[in-house]
């Protein structure tokens, strides 16, 4: 009778301390959260990738402001002398058009008259039909090469590029934090589950124990040690449940629905393994420090720069412009006599140098100076991210190995504790020893996840540091 008491009590003790698989009907889960869909989210909706689009429409307006100085501009002048001895009438009308490849410019003009005019206006007089002219005026010197025009269109087109290259770098760093805010998101699920796993044993084990001390085979004190572990495993899981809820808020502001409102990830969309921490893919090729965005802004500042150089050193040159024009009046012979009736053909220049022209020195000056800052910016900005790019690289590499060496922490952890509570079951174990072994292949685990979870970080940090858009999913 008693060896069939201690048999039962055995088989009690025995099916508390050790986890049972059960097959149960469960409804079907939801789909889990991938780090894809939070990246597909965050370059589609992200405040901040938007706001970077606008800044490329913005320098896209200017840039057609600045075509604006080549537009052909047609104007019409008309007067009548109302009241006087003379009772003429003249109209013109006059298209504009500058040059793309040069400072002047090419122009058509067709004028009118009627009636009479003083001799000192005697110029006013054409034939019936009124007169045609076309013209044009070259630089020859200044504003030949470059001229303010095409010094302000080539910055504004490179202004574009600027933007560009900003909005690029923008993504790259919300890209980044998304991979950052889903990868804690993750660990914080998997560090709940590992505590409500412990949470889970401690709670199996309390309903053996108060059955056991029921019937007087336990003393009462190891139902109270018991109790006070589960207790501590509850305010575990109470903080890992709010470490969560935190995870998924800060998450929030990269996953976002389709009207760009940031969106709550419910925690049963959590991965069910620990192979969502892989994070990005990594580059076994990485680009070069020239490739980075903020590099090549550099880069198109120092072209801004040297066109501003070539602009101010224009200035300095002296102005020779030549002018030509050919006129003919048409129709009968008007008031003004038949003196207009030949074709005209007229050529001129002008000239002019500057004496100091401090102005245009000055600016020689400050472009010069602003490109040889240019240079060492961008010197020490390629040599930063090499060494960035490096360390990041070494971080990564460690990381790895910190994870197969708490892998391997992990595994034996769980072999001791699996052969304490043996131990214990047999009668020959230690329950606070018992404890101690689950608590530590838990903290074992817990510390697996915070490795995993750095590789992913480190990866996220060497695509942001290596401008690799594709894996933080800005090709699409």
């Amino acid at each position: 009778m008693i060896a069939r008491i201690v048999s039962w009590l055995a088989a009690v003790l025995l099916a508390a301390l050790v986890p049972v698989v059960a097959v149960a009907q469960v409804a079907p889960r939801v789909a889990p959260l991938t780090l894809d869909e939070v990246l597909r989210s965050s370059a589609r909706g992200a405040p901040q990738i938007i706001e970077q689009l606008a800044r490329v429409r913005s320098a896209e307006g200017r840039a057609l402001t600045a075509e604006g100085a080549f537009d052909t501009v047609f104007d019409v002048d008309a007067r009548s002398r109302v009241a006087g001895y003379y009772d003429g009438t003249v109209i013109e009308g006059r298209a504009t058009r500058p040059l793309t490849n040069n400072g002047g410019y090419v122009y058509g003009n067709y004028r009118a008259s009627r009636g009479s005019f003083p001799i000192y206006e005697d110029q006013a007089y054409t034939n019936r039909l009124g007169e045609a002219k076309v013209g044009a005026l070259f630089a020859l010197l200044r504003d030949r090469v470059v001229d303010e025009r095409r010094t302000r269109r080539a910055v504004a087109a490179t202004d574009i590029d600027v933007a560009r290259f900003e909005g690029e770098m923008a993504a790259i760093g919300v890209q980044r934090r998304a991979v950052d805010a889903y990868q804690t998101w993750v660990a914080a699920g998997l560090r709940l589950s590992a505590y409500r796993d412990l949470l889970e044993l401690a709670e199996t084990r309390r309903k053996a124990f108060a059955r056991l001390v029921q019937l007087g085979a336990r003393p009462e004190i190891l139902l109270t040690e018991n109790d006070a572990n589960l207790v501590r495993r509850r305010g575990l899981v109470l903080r890992a449940e709010q470490d969560l809820a935190s995870a998924a808020n800060a998450l929030s502001l990269y996953l976002r629905d389709a009207d760009g409102n940031p969106v709550t990830v419910s925690p049963d969309r959590l991965p069910r393994d620990a192979s969502a921490l892989s994070g990005v893919p990594r580059d076994p090729t990485p680009a070069a420090p020239t490739e980075r965005f903020d590099y090549r802004v550099i880069l198109t500042r120092i072209d801004q720069a040297t066109a501003r150089l070539l602009q101010a050193e224009n200035e300095l040159s002296p102005r020779l412009d030549l002018r030509g024009e050919v006129g003919k009046d048409l129709g009968a012979v008007g008031r003004g006599g038949s003196s207009r009736t030949p074709l005209e053909a007229v050529v001129g220049f002008r000239f002019s140098v500057p004496l100091q022209n401090r102005a245009a020195k000055g600016r020689v000056a400050e472009a010069r100076a602003e490109i040889d800052a240019l240079h060492q910016r961008s010197r020490f900005l390629r040599d930063q991210i090499a060494v960035e790019v490096e360390s990041i690289v070494i971080s990564a590499d460690a990381a790895e190995r910190l994870a197969k060496v708490a892998d391997t922490e992990r595994s034996l952890a769980d072999k001791l504790a699996a052969a304490e509570r043996r131990r214990f079951e047999l009668g020959t174990g230690d329950f606070f020893l018992v404890n101690q072994r689950e608590e530590t292949a838990n903290d074992a685990r817990i510390r697996l996840i915070d490795a995993q979870a750095r590789i992913a970080a480190t990866r996220a940090e060497l695509a942001a540091a290596t401008a690799d858009r594709a894996a933080l999913g800005l090709t699409r």
